[in-house]
């Protein structure tokens, strides 16, 4: 699976926060699984589940703008 800014920002904050991966998934109220997966870089996954563990770092995802020429390709 390819790694993302996204998967590498949890695993990193994760691990800065000495937490296992059952530790997060407990402390988020989201399963294993989806640690794994989002930290694996799953392309499909639930924005809601990404907030409830960025959450726990202070962090959340949302849209960001593009530069109008991404937009119209």
């Amino acid at each position: 699976m390819n790694h993302t800014v996204l998967s590498q920002y949890v695993k990193t904050m994760r691990k800065r926060h000495r937490l296992t991966q059952t530790d997060l998934a407990e402390k988020a109220g989201v399963g294993i699984g989806f640690v794994r997966d989002l930290e694996q870089g799953k392309p499909t996954i639930r924005l809601d589940k990404v907030n409830q563990i960025l959450n726990l770092f202070g962090t959340e995802c949302g849209p960001v703008p593009m530069k109008k020429q991404d937009v119209e390709q």
